[in-house]
């Protein structure tokens, strides 16, 4: 008989904790894989691919896509000059941004510019204008030209210091004009500067 008694205790426990067990799920949920917070450029990446679901699929390059894609070619033009004017002779930031030729171009300056023994120092104002020039659809790769007029205070040292070129003191004028281009049925949402005709 105290056997039988046992059995209902154990069976009263086991329904008592599957019911506290559901409860807490039902507060907490349950683990589905990643459950932190993602570090902000991968959120910035899940934000683009959003982007460029819309952009894929709409490739007519309309006053409202260029409006777009000159907010993004100025963020690419001064991060692109920041970098190239970084004293650790690398290309890194703006490496993306770069397609093949290019970036060996740039590389190319660094190495010359480092057996020199020269170190730029450039400080950016900021960028006066940004104009799109001409944009041209080859198939299914678009071609921007932009005419950039940015501000600039820059300056070439030498392994002494000594100021080879520019005023470390004048804001300097630039005038660029360089190529982007992007594949519109690609999922990569960047746009890569092909050419700089300056």
């Amino acid at each position: 008989m105290s056997y039988s008694f046992e059995y209902i205790d154990i069976i009263l426990l086991a329904m008592i904790a599957g019911f506290i067990f559901l409860r807490l799920r039902g507060i907490l949920g349950k683990k589905t894989g990643f459950d932190g917070k993602a570090p902000p450029q991968f959120e910035q990446i899940l934000k683009n691919v959003k982007v460029n679901k819309a952009s894929k699929i709409k490739e007519n390059f309309d006053d409202e896509a260029q409006k777009e894609f000159l907010k993004g070619a100025r963020l690419a033009y001064e991060t692109i000059i920041t970098d190239f004017s970084d004293n650790d002779n690398k290309i890194v930031a703006s490496k993306p941004l770069l397609n093949k030729e290019i970036l060996n171009q740039f590389n190319e300056a660094l190495k010359e510019r480092s057996e020199r023994g020269h170190n730029a120092e450039i400080t950016f104002i900021g960028i006066n204008s940004a104009d799109i020039k001409e944009h041209k659809k080859i198939d299914k790769i678009l071609n921007v030209t932009v005419n950039f007029v940015a501000e600039v205070i820059t300056c070439i040292r030498d392994k002494d210091k000594k100021i080879v070129s520019g005023d470390p003191e004048k804001i300097k004028k630039i005038y660029d004009t360089w190529v982007f281009s992007r594949d519109i049925t690609s999922v990569n949402p960047n746009w890569q500067l092909i050419n700089t005709l300056n």
